[in-house]
């Protein structure tokens, strides 16, 4: 585990894909849409060109991220080649045009007898169909003295073929670097629509009522107050009330929950969500910017600007690699000929396929999409997460802190059990309620609700509430007593034992039982702490304002390690910091909290948690993960898309360095020639991506 940045932000500058802001609407180009060339890295530079003209957005990141920080890339125009505003389909055909009228002009130039001069003229016309852009990019990059790219790489490798009379085998490396490079690009852009597709929660349209009339709006026209129709079929347009109508609504965009919810009037509903059934009216409760689904892809955008431990080593190797790769291709000619006396001709072919096979381009592109394809996958599951460092920390967690009210529990009074020590539990709880019948404490509504039955008020007279005591009325022309031991005691004339939690009823003089009242755990919190514990989760503990003996209890259910009760605020700061200090160096502590008061320390743990507490926005601001809902479920379901993640990543790199290390070793022995280079170096990049898309699948 990295040492955690105060503001656990890891800043790097990237290239990233253009979005074009139209009308409030953002039109986001792909890869193939501005290919012309390629070099396996590129940056847009700040100041120049298109890179100035609009903002940079979240899905570039992963198309081009693996251009970050390569100094031969910082070129105002990509040496990728990037046409902007040619759509997918056209450039992609113009690729394919120009790869099969190479193919055809290479079989022709292979079959044609020709010798000398016009052997050398009748290849050089598919070498230039299938190559004048790379070479154009070289050249531009040599200019700007900018030179360890792909363009420069591949034309040096195919005009040394030229040069020493390997003409097909010049023709091929161009030609087989386009075909990988269509072959790349469609895999990228598959796989980055792919992922947008998980996040496609941006609402089309909002349609207002102005003037008596229907008006279909963009999102960002809509002014908080306003009433929205909302069609079944149609995305929730902006956070707001239910103030006509009831439906069934999908929310499994946001959080990854299947069961749709019923809404009706007077209930809140949030924007993203999918209207299923019926016609809904909503008063919109705030501007586009503050909704929901606003917030939501702001996160998912924000979390490209965040790298892994993973991905900053994979840009820092990329640095020194491919020049020192350059440098070796060098040694491996000139020292077999200058100081062995070999065949010049022989050992330049050997180095040429180290420069065919140099190329980073499998690292570092696919080590960054792998990430991004997870946090895809998490969003799609309810499950936020800030940056990929934020989802390779996740992988080495091993102290797990959790909040009790609201995190681990429902947050909520309910009957846990009734005991009655004279007649039935059912006519205990009917007394109480009734008792209970003007109270607003919730020990009261608790009891009112597990009754289960409208409490007839006019049964209930003379009712008189002791606060820090009870309740006592006169129910049905009995004196009733609802409360502690306390009132117990004042009720009956004699101690009464209660055990913890209990609330104890009297009538007429009598105990007739007692109710246990308290805030039980949510479904499914004892399954998810047991496979965190599976996970490598060693140290599982529970901080709670609350009391001993409650948290002790809740702590026993839910098969926690460890409890501290009775905390302020900054205890737990307190407690976590004391944790951190224990953890191993690798390790790391994640805290989950509801979002209420949790804010310090959510902010102080190497990964904070913030269970279901997207409609805070102090939570939200200090979490780095955001769970949309409060399903325990989601903190393993993070983890295990966390170490998938990472595994696909480095599955990636161990498959890349490997395959072009064997082929570096195999040119060097004569094994491999330059066919088998450019086809090593195509397929693993081709490879690499398709395994990074593995990452989005579900966990």
């Amino acid at each position: 585990m990295a040492e955690r940045d105060p503001e656990k932000r890891v800043s790097g500058d990237h290239a990233q894909e253009e979005e074009h802001k139209t009308d409030g609407r953002i039109v986001k180009s792909t890869a193939s849409e501005h290919r012309e060339g390629r070099c396996c890295c590129h940056e847009h530079e700040k100041e120049k060109g298109a890179g100035k003209a609009h903002g940079h957005g979240q899905d570039h990141e992963n198309d081009h991220r693996h251009h970050d920080d390569h100094a031969c890339c910082e070129d105002e125009e990509c040496c990728c080649g990037h046409h902007h505003g040619e759509s997918d389909a056209a450039e992609r055909r113009k690729t394919l045009v120009r790869i099969l009228a190479g193919i055809a002009l290479l079989i022709m130039a292979w079959l044609a007898p020709l010798q000398g001069i016009w052997k050398f003229l009748v290849f050089l016309v598919p070498y230039l169909v299938v190559g004048w852009d790379t070479l154009l990019h070289a050249a531009r990059g040599i200019l700007r003295g900018r030179v360890f790219d792909e363009a420069f790489l591949m034309s040096i490798a195919s005009v040394g073929a030229l040069c020493i009379g390997e003409y097909p085998e010049a023709v091929a490396v161009m030609l087989f670097n386009q075909i990988g490079e269509l072959f790349e690009d469609t895999a990228v852009d598959k796989s980055r629509d792919a992922i947008r597709d998980l996040m496609d929660i941006r609402p089309d349209h909002a349609n207002v009522e102005r003037d008596g009339q229907l008006t279909a709006v963009s999102p960002e026209e809509v002014q908080p107050g306003e009433i929205l129709v909302v069609k079944p079929g149609e995305r929730i347009p902006l956070d707001g009330e239910v103030v006509d109508g009831s439906s069934s609504v999908d929310t499994s965009s946001l959080t990854g929950e299947a069961e749709p919810r019923t809404v009706s009037s007077g209930d809140a509903v949030i924007s993203g969500c999918i209207n299923r059934t019926g016609v809904l009216r909503i008063r919109s409760a705030g501007t586009y910017a503050e909704s929901t689904v606003s917030r939501v892809l702001e996160l998912v955008e924000e979390a490209g600007d965040r790298k892994a431990r993973t991905e900053s080593m994979i840009t820092r190797f990329a640095r020194w690699y491919t020049p020192v790769v350059c440098l070796l291709a060098v040694l491996v000619c000139a020292v077999p000929t200058l100081l062995f006396a070999q065949p010049f001709a022989v050992w330049l072919r050997r180095a040429l396929i180290f420069l065919v096979i140099s190329c980073p381009c499998a690292l570092v592109l696919s080590v960054p999409l792998a990430f991004f394809a997870g946090i895809g996958c998490a969003s799609g599951n309810g499950i936020l997460i800030k940056g990929s460092n934020l989802l390779e920390a996740l992988c080495s967690c091993d102290t797990m802190v959790l909040d009790k009210t609201g995190t681990l529990t429902k947050g909520k009074m309910e009957v846990i059990e009734i005991m009655p020590v004279q007649g039935s539990g059912k006519d205990l709880l009917k007394l109480a309620a009734h008792a209970e019948a003007y109270s607003s404490h919730p020990i009261a509504q608790a009891i009112r609700e597990a009754f289960g039955y409208a409490v007839e008020n006019a049964r209930c007279t003379d009712v008189r509430e002791e606060a820090g005591y009870g309740v006592e009325a006169v129910v049905d022309g009995k004196k009733v007593h609802v409360g502690n031991g306390r009132l117990m005691r004042k009720a009956v004339g004699k101690e009464v034992h209660l055990e913890n939690g209990c609330v104890g009823v009297a009538a007429e003089g009598e105990f007739i039982g007692s109710v246990r009242i308290g805030d039980q755990l949510k479904n499914g919190a004892e399954k998810a702490i047991a496979e965190l514990k599976e996970l490598g989760v060693r140290r599982m503990v529970m901080l709670t304002g609350d009391r001993k003996e409650t948290a002790d209890q809740i702590a026993v259910q839910a098969g926690l390690d460890e409890v501290y009760a009775s905390l302020l605020p900054q205890d737990k700061v307190y407690h976590v910091e004391r944790m951190l200090a224990e953890k191993p160096k690798d390790g790391c502590l994640a805290f989950v909290g509801d979002g209420v008061n949790d804010a310090p320390v959510l902010a102080r743990a190497d990964v904070g948690i913030a269970m279901g507490a997207l409609g805070s926005d102090a939570a939200v601001e200090a979490a780095d993960v955001v769970l949309m809902d409060d399903d325990p479920a989601r903190l393993p379901l993070a983890v295990r898309i966390a170490r998938r993640t990472r595994k696909i990543a480095r599955q990636n790199i161990a498959f890349a360095l490997g395959v072009k290390m064997l082929i570096m070793v195999l040119g060097v022995l004569g094994i491999a020639d330059m066919w088998l280079a450019v086809f090593a170096d195509v397929g693993v990049s081709v490879l690499a991506v398709l395994n990074a898309t593995r990452a989005m699948r579900p966990a």
